[in-house]
């Protein structure tokens, strides 16, 4: 069969992925499996079964000090007025990592590692957990669409979906967080609601209820997985299908009751976990972070440059499009367009939407539908065909490079992509070097300036006599302000250059120091700032390097009558030395 051939060669490329492109149980830190989010979800397990302290969280120093899952900082939990920590993760993931934690707690101490549930054999568990958890939905998820669409088509949607979006990545590599977990929950759920509409078998419903419960326990605003067993079945939302639908209800309303009890028993884990560490059976722990619901981030967290889910998962498109014959041919599209439509809502609706198209992945399993049939009505109409396969291998090759670029390239940057930056290195393998600037200052001058005309110099020597430039360390983060009076004359452009000197380079982006140019109004209130361009200087620096860097800016048409010059080192411990300090104008 085709479809199954897809599939394993779907699982290839995942396995390649997972174990020898980038194996995170490799990795320490905040790049091991067990870091940042999957940190918070996993915390209840070493806390119940190792350290025996759910409640004070005594052992948390020593973990973040030794494995820096979340760097120092305790980000896995708040404390609380009575003193107690609480969980910001629900307890889901928890749940289900709980047969991998398992074997790894079992295995640790005879094979020489600390049995302190974050050593090698934790790691390995959590990212192979994940793995197997990946292959059995993919492999479900094909036994799923085979009931509705022919074996070629659900061999291409599965080529499409592990290929060509961002699937790959968080079934393979960040394996460890909810996303490809729960895209297996939603493959049993609907799988087996499927069963349940066929036979009406009370085991189907049991195995629903505890699959939404499962769901709804690792996040909460999964709950609208239970739409999928109300809502499947029904092709419209008229007044006689819902007349049908209530009476199926009614029908089946020992079977949908049990349901309801298993999601009920399953949701009381977090409800009985908050009660113990609390003292109350609700509480919200995100702190300050919410959701704007009159107002969601549908473009941006949809279209932004620096995640948005259809920019880097363009093959979601194809899906979205595939709504056009799903909703005139496919089955059961009451409940796939309502539960797509209203997840998408309550993804974009969340305040902090630069987490990116992650909160995607757990129902692709229901955008699979529209994407199948799209792919059916373009093997029925060759003019179609003539569109959608180079399409389709675009957003393949996309994929594959922006999952290359995103953990082992030096191009992709999740935290400072722009739209110029975006499109002078979409689908490049290599770009030089200056064009890395551009994720500071997206105005780049190209080629040899003509016409230069030396505005400013200065050696930036400290009044010290033993100190021959000016350096940047711990004890001083910021320069002295750097002006010169100039109001753009005939110019367009503006050059700043600098001599650096770097020891150890600073890797983390955030404390890279910073090369800032100011234009400057001195009669504008406050600071009087026309407009300011910065680089991180890092970015062109390797470790005991000597370098020229220049900082280009376009010329406001705004008024104004002095440049200022800085530099700050962002909080960096590293020592910067800086010297030779120029500006020129130019016009082309």
């Amino acid at each position: 069969m085709l479809s199954r051939t897809a599939y394993f060669i779907s699982v290839l490329l995942m396995c390649y992925a997972s174990f020898f492109f980038y194996p995170r149980y490799q990795q320490h830190t905040t790049e091991a499996p067990i870091a940042w989010d999957v940190s918070g979800y996993y915390w209840y397990l070493p806390s119940i079964f190792i350290y025996h302290d759910l409640q004070h969280q005594s052992f948390k120093d020593s973990i973040l000090k030794k494995y820096k899952p979340t760097g120092e900082d305790f980000q896995q939990g708040m404390q609380l007025d009575n003193g107690s920590y609480v969980m910001k993760y629900s307890s889901g993931m928890a749940v289900m990592y709980l047969p991998f934690f398992t074997i790894a707690n079992a295995v640790a101490g005879p094979m020489g590692y600390p049995k302190d549930g974050f050593s090698m054999p934790y790691q390995l568990a959590i990212q192979l957990g994940g793995f197997l958890v990946s292959i059995l939905g993919l492999w479900y998820l094909r036994k799923l669409l085979l009931n509705f669409y022919s074996d070629k088509v659900v061999a291409i949607t599965l080529i499409l979906l592990v290929f060509g979006t961002n699937y790959l990545n968080y079934s393979a590599i960040d394996c460890g967080m909810s996303h490809c977990w729960l895209f297996t929950v939603y493959v049993f759920i609907l799988l087996n609601t499927h069963y349940f509409y066929q036979a009406f078998k009370t085991k189907y419903a049991i195995r629903v209820g505890l699959l939404v419960g499962l769901a709804t326990l690792t996040r909460p605003t999964d709950v609208i997985s239970c739409l999928i067993p109300l809502l499947w079945g029904m092709e419209s939302i008229s007044v006689t299908a819902i007349k049908e639908r209530i009476g199926l209800v009614v029908k089946n309303v020992k079977a949908l009751t049990l349901a309801g009890i298993c999601a009920a028993l399953v949701i009381s884990i977090q409800l009985i976990y908050w009660k113990h560490v609390s003292g109350h059976w609700l509480v919200y722990s995100y702190g300050n972070q919410s959701f704007s619901w009159k107002h969601p981030h549908a473009f941006l967290y949809s279209f932004n440059y620096r995640c948005g889910w259809l920019t880097y998962a363009p093959m979601m498109i194809l899906a979205i499009i595939g709504l056009i014959p799903f909703v005139k041919n496919g089955k059961n599209r009451v409940a796939v367009i309502v539960f797509c439509l209203l997840n998408y809502y309550i993804v974009s609706a969340w305040d902090i939407w630069w987490y990116g198209g992650r909160a995607m992945v757990q129902s692709y399993p229901l955008f699979m539908f529209p994407l199948a049939a799209l792919v059916s009505t373009v093997l029925d109409r060759k003019l179609l065909l003539w569109i959608f396969a180079p399409l389709s291998l675009l957003f393949l090759y996309f994929n594959i490079w922006i999952t290359y670029h995103y953990h082992s390239g030096n191009i992709y940057d999740s935290d400072c992509m722009n739209k110029n930056y975006f499109w002078r290195v979409a689908g490049r393998w290599s770009v030089p070097a200056n064009i890395i600037v551009m994720r500071d200052n997206t105005e780049l001058f190209e080629g040899d300036p003509q016409d230069l005309h030396l505005l400013y110099q200065s050696e930036l020597k400290p009044d010290t006599a033993a100190v021959k430039y000016l350096l940047l360390n711990k004890e001083t983060q910021e320069s002295p302000v750097y002006s010169f009076a100039f109001n753009g004359s005939n110019a367009k452009w503006l050059r700043v250059q600098a001599e650096f000197h770097c020891g150890n380079k600073e890797w983390d982006v955030w404390k890279m120091a910073q090369f800032v140019v100011r234009l400057v109004d001195k009669n504008k209130p406050g600071k009087g700032i026309v407009k300011e361009n910065m680089i991180r200087v890092y970015r062109l620096l390797d470790e005991n390097e000597k370098k020229d860097i220049s900082l280009d800016m376009k010329l406001s048409q705004e008024h104004y009558d002095s440049v200022s010059i800085s530099f700050w080192n962002a909080g960096s411990d590293k020592e910067l030395a800086i010297d030779s300090l120029k500006a020129w104008s130019f016009n082309k």
